[in-house]
């Protein structure tokens, strides 16, 4: 694995806020136990008081201390040793791993201005488009094809190839029907309104640079991609940028539009730990995952549906309701690891991660059911969540559906 000096100072500053929140939590029970025993706290809750008090003050002081001076000793050898201009090193491997630490914290990465905090870029051939200017011809065609990754996910897992031949959507459709891939790389831990309008503003840029006029592009979608894409859609539809004109096709694989059990599952387990004081100082751990991991509990697109309230409270579904777009074709398909279905497969089992129904599109609530046309769905057996993206079964369909797209 390639280790660049911005990714040791990005450790550096995930250790050292561990090192604190830890502490934070241990002086937390500490003082519940206290508690129990009469022993009065500090002048907040969960803090001690006294040569304890001391002892954790300290703790805390010396941590923030050696962090800064780390920080800034790496700050400094990063100016030296990686210029600016100077592209990623990444292998894979780290790229993998990146992804998944930004899905499970990366709005967290991006408060405290953390190397590893991912940009969102366009890559083409393996590079970063560059927005700002013209882009070089090189074999771009008037025919784009977006792809969009999941939670805890990058590009790299796009690019899957079996017995040496590509077995992923982008190599395939773009042999067989002249589309260019284009794939799309996002921070998964932030809001998915956040990475909505930012994909939207850099789609409104690619249509402004691209070589060519695109006369058409079209778009598959993994799990939470899906609900970045139709995020992107409606608040570019809502500023009036361009590009949603030209859009033509929408491919859904997986995607949790009505969100996923088991991200609600956490939220529960957030009310419980909070409910008596020896646990509430354990809530922190739950409260570590990102915005994006908390998007997931009923499927939010838009920043209406979280902005103005804590995220780990217990709430009703109170999303605004996002239609599937008109003049845009929509297919999605849904996996399930059982055999056959059945109300436990279609309500919980569905494909590890994501029930059938919402994957469907399908709700109890009219306004918020997907119209997705019976013959733009596909129920697959037997199949996880991450088989979706390499499936022949799944491949042959979505290349089925681009091929002869409804009227």
């Amino acid at each position: 694995m390639n280790i660049r000096i911005s990714d040791i100072r990005g450790a550096v500053q995930l250790a050292t806020q561990a090192t604190a929140g830890v502490t934070r939590i241990v002086e937390g029970v500490h003082q519940s136990v206290w508690d129990r025993l009469g022993v009065p706290g500090g002048q907040t809750e969960g803090k001690t008081r006294g040569v304890t008090g001391s002892v954790y003050a300290a703790i805390q002081g010396i941590t923030r201390l050696t962090g800064y001076s780390a920080d800034a000793l790496m700050t400094g050898l990063e100016a030296v040793f990686e210029p600016a201009k100077r592209g990623p090193c990444r292998t894979p491997r780290a790229e993998t791993f990146l992804s998944v630490l930004n899905g499970v914290m990366g709005d967290r990465l991006v408060e405290e201005n953390n190397s590893l905090a991912i940009p969102m870029a366009l890559n083409y051939r393996e590079a970063a488009l560059d927005l700002q200017s013209p882009l070089a011809a090189n074999g771009a065609s008037g025919k784009v094809l977006l792809l969009i990754h999941g939670l805890c996910m990058s590009d790299f897992q796009q690019h899957a190839r079996q017995s040496g031949y590509a077995t992923e959507p982008g190599a395939l459709l773009s042999s067989a029907l002249g589309y260019r891939p284009v794939y799309i790389r996002y921070n998964s831990g932030l809001h998915v309104s956040c990475n909505g309008q930012q994909l939207a503003t850099r789609l409104e840029q690619l249509l402004e640079h691209w070589p060519q006029p695109i006369e058409e592009w079209s778009v598959v979608a993994h799990s939470m991609g899906g609900l970045v894409i139709r995020s992107a859609l409606h608040q570019a539809q809502e500023q009036g940028m361009r590009w949603p004109a030209r859009l033509k096709n929408i491919v859904f694989l997986g995607t949790p539009h009505h969100g996923a059990p088991l991200e609600r599952a956490g939220n529960w387990l957030d009310a419980l730990l909070g409910t008596t004081r020896h646990t509430r100082p354990f809530t922190a751990l739950g409260q570590l995952r990102s915005a994006g991991v908390t998007d997931l509990r009923y499927g939010n697109l838009l920043r209406a549906d979280w902005q103005g309230h804590n995220r780990f409270d217990l709430q009703p579904d109170a999303r605004r309701a996002v239609p599937l777009p008109l003049k845009v074709q929509c297919y999605t398909v849904a996996a399930t690891l059982a055999e056959k279905r059945s109300l436990v497969s279609d309500c919980l089992l569905g494909d590890g991660l994501v029930p059938l129904r919402s994957a469907l599109g399908q709700h109890d609530r009219k306004s918020m059911n997907l119209a997705f046309d019976s013959s733009c769905q596909r129920v697959v057996y037997r199949t996880g969540h991450m088989e979706l993206l390499n499936s022949p079964v799944v491949n042959e369909q979505v290349l089925d559906w681009l091929s002869s797209p409804m009227s």
